[in-house]
């Protein structure tokens, strides 16, 4: 079987473990306050062209529920698309710290200032939560991509509303280095109060970058780290992942990013060649939606495994292909050979 499922099914690439084998024995200072975390951030911040502070967090469902819990105010809300990972895959995450996410319907996966500035109107007293942060992705749910002349408007709009820009960048590797994407690292300082930098969808055995910018929102993080039991005694074990990956005047986490995106644009070639639809917009991401018929989907299950996004009235699936930096030449061929 041939798994196309997601893009965290392999353990780590292989310069990771091989850091990790050659610091086996190294007694490091805990809780990442460590040499190889601070290396790390140093590299990141090298990127960010500015002074940040930069947290490893251990998994991406626990630094947004972290930043939403350490941002608002018990009676502010968050802002989002309906596909927002926070509504959708979160299992209530968000709204166990006692913050509601509200949500508008999404344009091809992104959220528009137009959504923003509507959601925020529909709150107008102290008889509903309070508006306060907008949350979005990067690469989005369904594949898509931001542009810096898209973010940029929503900036605008949350200066004028008075709201906090939250990037969640579980994917941000894939994103940033789609052709279709603009922005980079500096960009996103810029533009957002906090973004994260996810490593475990992009080489690492686990752990996100969490650079957070506005001034106003970095004292005690690390207290809210502790509290809400995301801070590891091994820290240095995500610093050192993300050392390695971003140690290089050329960084390794681009490459890999970029190895995920090509295998899944020759996958999107073929599909396009053949006449399959797709359920999204393909926006050179290492994600892809195709819809299929029932009889070529169990035909697919025979040798592949993939994610079924929803069934379509017509009695059609939209299924996603999710392609890695493990994804080889020959797994990527049987499945054009399928299709």
């Amino acid at each position: 079987m041939i798994s196309f499922r997601n893009d965290y099914s392999e353990v780590a690439h292989p310069r990771i473990i091989e850091k990790l084998l050659a610091c086996a024995t190294q007694q490091n200072d805990g809780y990442g306050l460590d040499v190889h975390s601070r290396k790390a951030a140093d590299s990141i911040r090298r990127l960010l062209e500015r002074d940040a502070d930069i947290h490893f967090i251990p998994g991406g469902t626990q630094t947004n529920l972290l930043v939403i819990a350490a941002c608002l105010r018990p009676f502010e809300c968050v802002l989002t698309c309906d596909t927002g990972h926070i509504n959708v895959h979160e299992t209530g995450a968000i709204e166990g710290t006692g913050h509601k996410v509200v949500t508008v319907p999404h344009v091809d996966g992104k959220l528009t200032p137009e959504g923003i500035r509507q959601l925020f109107d529909t709150h107008e007293s102290e008889h509903m939560v309070k508006p306060r942060m907008v949350y979005l992705s990067n690469s989005t749910e369904l594949g898509t991509v931001y542009t810096k002349a898209e973010l940029a408007e929503i900036r605008k709009v949350c200066d004028e509303l008075g709201l906090l820009l939250f990037l969640d960048g579980a994917r941000l590797g894939s994103a940033l280095c789609s052709v279709f994407c603009d922005l980079t690292l500096s960009d996103l300082a810029e533009l957002c109060d906090l973004f994260y930098i996810g490593g475990t969808k992009n080489g690492a055995l686990f752990g996100e970058a969490l650079v957070i910018i506005n001034d106003a929102l970095k004292s005690d993080f690390r207290y809210m780290i502790k509290n809400r039991g995301a801070m590891l005694a091994k820290g240095f074990v995500t610093g050192i992942q993300f050392e390695v990956l971003f140690e290089d005047e050329e960084p390794l986490y681009f490459a890999l990013a970029e190895h995920a995106n090509r295998q899944a644009n020759r996958i999107a070639d073929a599909l396009t060649e053949k006449g399959y639809p797709f359920y999204a917009t393909p926006a050179g991401t290492n994600q892809l939606f195709a819809i299929v018929t029932a009889e070529k989907m169990a035909e697919l299950e025979k040798e592949f495994a993939f994610n079924i996004e929803k069934p379509l009235p017509d009695g059609r699936f939209a299924i996603r292909f999710v392609t890695s930096w493990a994804t080889t030449d020959e797994m990527v061929d049987a499945l054009i050979a399928a299709l």
